[in-house]
């Protein structure tokens, strides 16, 4: 999404009167937004990029984003979504460590 700030206002947040809306991403700033996620080891971040005219700079990357402004922008539940990585994330973490078990390769629980 893209935050404007609201009139006489620099800062672009929600909670200051900015407005957000839908925002198409370049190839270029899916890979750095993606890039600094996984440079700071996280799963889920808010990556805030500024779009300069020799092309996009990270801001900053929230470890723990708000989700409103992207909840309503786009109508879907990140929330939901990022329980259901997590979910399928343990799933399969819960399955592999099985294996390594039936196989020997760790104690019984």
């Amino acid at each position: 999404m893209t935050r404007k700030a609201a009139e006489g206002e620099f800062r672009s947040n929600l909670h200051r009167g900015g407005v957000a809306e839908q925002a198409k991403l370049s190839r270029k700033e899916k890979e750095i937004a993606l890039k600094a996620t996984k440079q700071l080891g996280l799963n889920v971040a808010g990556v805030d990029l500024l779009r300069c005219s020799d092309g996009p700079r990270v801001l900053e990357v929230n470890s723990s984003p708000g989700l409103e402004g992207i909840e309503k922008v786009t109508e879907t539940d990140i929330a939901d979504l990022i329980i259901q990585n997590l979910e399928q994330r343990i799933h399969v973490l819960s399955r592999d460590r099985e294996g390594q078990r039936a196989a020997g390769k760790m104690p019984p629980a």
